[in-house]
């Protein structure tokens, strides 16, 4: 399988499933042993009883001695569910999916029960014509926790974690080692913006400035935050496109706020923002001119979703301007990289200024040790705690809101536990015959 393969959900088929009668329990046990089948059961899906093989039963199609279910398979299983299928006198017969209706997504990315997965999952399921963004999920994720979290010392801190959950050996926290991984990521970015702020355990100098003190120089930070935020927002409008263009075609992508038309008004920002710098005339047409295509789009496509007339003209013009309004303050939302970065450095400042003016070499020394561990131990587990929710936050609030318009399905092959008892014997008898 290629990597492209993996960055989109399965793509499945709609399967109608008929036997006889007294096939019936025989398919159905097949049916659960290939786990590769999910079934629509319309009404009766949503409320399961006690005995799950005569509710299935009971929302079978009947036509005289057959009987005939429908449900969804993943393309690459066709032929397996076939064999297992015909094996007991029954078959699967593929269907052309309804207009409308939505196939459940199985995703082959990051593993299922991986911690990339797990950010995306927690948000929701992605749609089955959307592009998984697990990967530059788990990517801008560990990258914004490091520029918050920027020290070297306590960036190595959350390498030992991750190291020690992977390992499994302290039984109390066996459940959080899926996300090693993301601990990781986040120790090692935070050990780079630590380098690049000359951070370990505070300014301790340990580690020169490479790039700049974050005490220091502020604003420089500050503008390397939203920087960073525009390189990541533009990467959702990118993949938001790219899934408005899957979801509905070009016509759909066009006017879609999160499609093309929210792409050009948001690349006329930092045009604008480089003609101004730059002094340019040039860019600052070329922002205007994409501006007002993008206006233009967006307000197109709200108004053929408030249906026209006077009243979705004044509804399309109010979320027009809220539009507009909200791609601003979704920029400057990562500017919060850069108060919590400085917020990081101040409290290790002041540890290690307490640190050292307690320093003697007498009992004083003691103290000045208690008051650097303290002080460590307090600002490594506030700003971990605030780093990793602000992160997500971000991620959620200001990428995944582009890249998401729906949310999807999962996938669940029908296999009871009644029936997975029950196929092993039948698969026997079979496989003996």
């Amino acid at each position: 399988m290629s990597w492209r393969e993996t960055l989109t959900p399965v793509r499945m088929e709609r399967l109608a499933l008929v036997s006889r009668e007294e096939d019936l329990p025989r398919m159905l046990d097949a049916i659960a042993s290939t786990g590769a089948v999910e079934l629509d059961l319309g009404e009766a899906s949503s409320t399961p009883g006690a005995d799950e093989r005569r509710r299935v039963a009971d929302a079978a199609v009947v036509s005289g001695r057959l009987r005939g279910l429908v449900g969804w398979a993943p393309a690459r299983d066709l032929d397996r569910v076939a064999a297992e299928l015909g094996a007991v006198g029954a078959s699967a017969v593929p269907l052309p999916r309804p207009a409308g209706l939505e196939p459940p997504t199985l995703l082959t990315g990051p593993h299922p029960r991986g911690a990339a997965r797990l950010l995306v999952d927690t948000y929701g399921t992605v749609p089955y014509a959307d592009v998984d963004p697990s990967r530059l999920a788990a990517l801008s994720y560990v990258l914004m926790f490091g520029i918050m979290f920027g020290d070297v010392g306590h960036g190595a801190i959350l390498v030992i974690a991750a190291l020690v959950l992977r390992s499994g050996r302290i039984r109390p926290l066996a459940s959080f080692r899926r996300v090693w991984p993301m601990v990781l990521g986040g120790g090692l970015a935070a050990m780079v913006a630590g380098v690049l702020y000359g951070e370990a355990f505070g300014p301790t100098g340990l580690v020169p400035v490479l790039w700049l003190d974050p005490l220091a120089a502020p604003v420089p930070l500050l503008l390397a935050a939203l920087v960073v935020g525009a390189v990541l927002t533009a990467a959702a409008y990118a993949v938001g496109t790219i899934n408005r263009v899957r979801e509905g075609g070009w016509g759909y992508a066009l006017y879609a706020r999160t499609g093309v038309a929210g792409s050009l008004l948001f690349l006329a920002v930092p045009l604008l923002a480089g003609g101004i710098l730059l002094g340019s005339a040039a860019l600052d047409i070329s922002a205007g001119a994409l501006a007002f295509l993008g206006i233009a789009f967006v307000f197109v496509g709200l108004l053929v979703e408030s249906g026209g007339g006077a009243t979705g003209v004044f509804q399309a013009a109010i979320e027009l301007v809220d539009t507009v309004i909200r791609l601003g303050s979704n920029l400057v939302s990562f500017a919060r990289l850069a108060a919590f970065g400085l917020t990081h450095a101040a409290l290790t400042m002041v540890t290690w200024n307490a640190t050292v003016a307690l320093w003697a070499p007498d009992w004083h020394a003691i103290l000045a040790i208690l008051v650097f561990v303290v002080g460590n131990v307090v600002t490594f587990g506030l700003e971990a705690l605030v780093a990793g929710i602000q992160a997500l936050r971000l991620e959620y609030y200001e990428l995944f809101s582009r890249i998401f318009q729906t949310e999807g399905r999962p996938f669940r092959p029908w296999n009871p536990p009644a029936a997975a008892e029950d196929a092993a014997p039948a698969s026997s008898e079979r496989h003996g015959a």
